[in-house]
C-alpha cells in the first residue's frame, strides 16, 4: 500500500461528496442546465479518478514502482486541471464573467494527466 494516496483518495473523495450533494442543492437553482452539466461531468471524472488513486494506493503493494508513484500523481494533478477548472468554469459563468472562459482551455491538460495516470500504471503493473 501506499499510504498518501489513500490518504489523498479519502479526502478528494469527501471533496466530491460535498461539492456534489452543492451542485445538486445550491448550484442548480443558479446555474444554467450547460453551466450544471459541465459541473456535473468535473464531479463524475473526479470520482473515477479517487477510485484510480485508491487502485494505485492498493497496487503499489504488488507493483511498487516509480511508474506507479507517477500514476498517482498524475491521478491527482488530472483532478485538479480537469474537474478544478470545470469546477472554476462553472462559477465564473455563474458570476457572468464571460471573459474568463479561457479556464476551459485548462481542462484537456487535466485530461491528458488522466491517460498519462492510466498509463505509468499499466507500464508498472507490466514490468514486474
Amino acid at each position: 500500500m501506499y499510504k498518501p494516496f489513500l490518504i489523498a483518495a479519502a479526502i478528494l473523495a469527501a471533496l466530491a461528496v460535498a461539492l456534489g450533494a452543492f451542485g445538486a442543492h445550491a448550484l442548480k437553482e443558479k446555474v444554467s442546465e450547460s453551466s450544471l452539466a459541465v459541473y456535473e461531468t468535473g464531479i463524475k471524472y473526479m470520482f473515477y479518478h479517487v477510485f484510480a488513486l485508491l487502485a494505485v494506493g492498493i497496487l503499489f503493494q504488488y507493483f511498487p514502482s516509480n511508474n506507479m508513484l507517477w500514476s498517482g500523481r498524475l491521478f491527482i494533478a488530472g483532478i485538479i486541471l480537469f474537474s478544478g477548472s470545470l469546477f472554476a468554469l462553472t462559477f465564473v459563468l455563474s458570476a457572468g464573467a464571460s471573459n474568463l472562459k479561457w479556464i476551459g482551455a485548462i481542462t484537456p491538460f487535466g485530461g491528458l494527466c488522466f491517460i498519462a495516470g492510466w498509463i505509468m500504471m499499466l507500464v508498472g503493473i507490466l514490468k514486474k
